[in-house]
């Protein structure tokens, strides 16, 4: 199976929650993003939102849960280290994948210090993505299988077991049922099929 097939949690929508440390209001936001360029646009809107703010760190990772390959961060204005760097820490341990994270800071008139402040960022994220609604993120690939009629009622039966959905049919000489499934569910289904078809079905992936 390749990482690219993988199934893995995102965000299922836009959520933000609040934590108070020292007087300081940290507000996390969360959103999916799946390039550099909606993570960037995320980080936008947020310094848009909250112009006021004395900060607004980020942090994203773009692929799946853990991945190092497209991150990025920034401390946007606090001392070198305790956010954008413990935040996308906190990301990356979340089994979260193709996600955004900001931290927008009021300061509250108390100085937390380096180590109050990894911790402020650090449980800012936790929190939002302990409560944060999550979805799957499913590779779907498109095919067509082409087959005898007298075969159509037992291979429709073994469709749930790769998870494949019907999108259309066509009756001509053939049967032509045009499917969805995981992408990682293609190479075991192929196989069934030309097992189930003693190899005269034909597969045309989309």
């Amino acid at each position: 199976m390749s990482t690219a097939s993988q199934r893995y949690p995102i965000p299922a929508k836009r959520f933000r929650s609040e934590i108070e440390v020292g007087r300081s209001r940290f507000i996390c936001t969360v959103q999916e993003v799946t390039s550099q360029v909606e993570a960037q646009v995320f980080v936008a809107e947020l310094k848009a939102k909250f112009p006021d703010a004395n900060h607004n760190c980020w942090a994203y990772l773009i692929g799946p849960p853990g991945s190092s390959d497209q991150i990025g961060l920034s401390d946007d204005g606090e001392p070198h280290g305790v956010a954008g760097r413990p935040m996308l820490t906190a990301l990356q341990h979340s089994g979260l994948g193709d996600t955004a994270v900001a931290v927008t800071r009021y300061f509250g008139g108390i100085k937390l210090g380096k180590g109050g402040m990894v911790k402020a960022y650090t449980l800012a994220v936790q929190t939002a993505l302990q409560q944060l609604p999550r979805a799957k993120r499913i590779t779907w690939m498109e095919l067509t299988a082409t087959f005898d009629y007298s075969l159509v009622t037992l291979f429709e039966r073994r469709l749930p077991e790769f998870e494949a959905e019907t999108l259309s049919t066509n009756y001509a000489e053939k049967v032509s049922i045009r499917l969805r499934l995981p992408e990682e569910e293609l190479e075991l289904f192929e196989r069934m099929f030309a097992d189930f078809t003693a190899g005269q079905g034909m597969v045309v992936r989309r």
